[in-house]
């Protein structure tokens, strides 16, 4: 009996490991501090986020509820690059919803989802530019899965873009996206044109 208990116990988090909080991305556990409140003893994890210099207090026990968790195996990162070059997804859907939906990836954080982010609203040099939401959204997702990977990694983020942008990249239907997406570009900008010019 003993043995399934160990098997559902929690993860143990240690000070000094790379940890993933959902809404922050990856921060460093300071240490594993007591106190009292409320006339109980709590246990707190203190991660500290050193890019955003923030520091959070997670009680032991809402660390899961939280989403709180270790960083991503390697095979869960190798699907992560995997999902970057392959073809962008977009639904065509109100870009309101769309964004909320992109937003809801990126705060997961889970890192298959938030590659999804990335791939989905990436943009080649010859492609039209984003909007400045879009662009936002690309960038927070972006920053994210850099976070992990460089943890992961032990490397720096700049190499984990360098990484990331690598696999982006690859993706072979990546020109025929780049076709689909100025044909439909143009057209929308000779409609614009046909109604300025007929009021």
């Amino acid at each position: 009996m003993a043995t399934v208990k160990k098997g559902a116990a929690k993860p143990a988090f240690k000070p000094n490991e790379h940890v993933v909080y959902p809404a922050h991305g990856v921060g460093q556990i300071e240490k594993i501090e007591k106190t009292e409140f409320a006339g109980h003893e709590l246990e707190l994890i203190v991660v500290t986020f050193a890019k955003d210099k923030m520091t959070l207090r997670v009680p032991v026990g809402k660390a899961k509820q939280v989403g709180m968790r270790k960083l991503a195996d390697a095979d869960t990162m190798k699907k992560a690059l995997d999902t970057v070059a392959g073809r962008a997804r977009v639904k065509r859907t109100m870009w309101s919803r769309r964004a909320q939906e992109y937003e809801a990836k990126i705060n997961s954080g889970d890192l298959v989802a938030i590659s999804e982010v990335v791939r989905d609203l990436y943009r080649a040099e010859s492609q039209p530019e984003q909007s400045y939401s879009e662009r936002q959204l690309y960038e927070a997702a972006l920053d994210r899965m850099a976070r992990e990977i460089a943890a992961i990694n032990k490397t720096d983020e700049t190499a984990a873009i360098k990484l990331i942008e690598s696999q982006l990249a690859k993706s072979p239907k990546r020109t025929s996206k780049v076709e689909e997406t100025e044909d439909d570009e143009e057209a929308e900008a000779s409609a614009d044109e046909l109604q300025e010019k007929a009021a």
